[in-house]
């Protein structure tokens, strides 16, 4: 799960390794006021969304830094020849371009979390939360012009 969240917020392998042990760190620290009235899962989801969320809103603040080993990586993927490596990398450009709530809900529907499950982890209403994955839908097909 931790990494999932990591892919979906970073693009650098290192960016991916920072985020990774800051979320190691806050579950670490949060643990003992886990209270156990929501599932385990569901508390390890929102720890790590709200760190990587906190993360991003830290890093709009300085400047963007982007990592040259990067690119000849991202581009010798794509000559791969492969269709549905191709269909994945696209789908993750795209939700990469989404903002940060709308990330996490694409994130849980991806891992077949229920809306219940969702509403639990983010804070949002379930109507909201199918609305807002309708709206996703729609900017994810506008982005792989599907």
């Amino acid at each position: 799960m931790i990494h999932k969240v990591c892919n979906l917020y970073c693009h650098s392998p290192y960016e991916k390794e920072d985020l990774f042990q800051e979320i190691v760190v806050q579950l670490w620290k949060g643990y003992p006021r886990f209270r156990g009235d929501a599932k385990f899962s569901t508390w390890l989801y929102r720890v790590a969304l709200n760190t990587a969320i906190s993360g991003l809103r830290k890093k709009e603040k300085n400047i963007a830094y982007v990592d040259p080993s990067v690119l000849p990586t991202a581009l010798q993927n794509l000559n791969d020849n492969n269709p549905e490596l191709e269909q994945l990398q696209q789908l993750y450009e795209a939700i990469r371009k989404l903002g940060e709530i709308d990330r996490a809900v694409v994130m849980l529907y991806l891992e077949d979390r229920s809306y219940e499950e969702m509403e639990e982890v983010l804070g949002i209403s379930q109507n909201n939360l199918r609305v807002k994955m309708n709206r996703v839908k729609e900017k994810l097909r506008k982005l792989t012009n599907q």
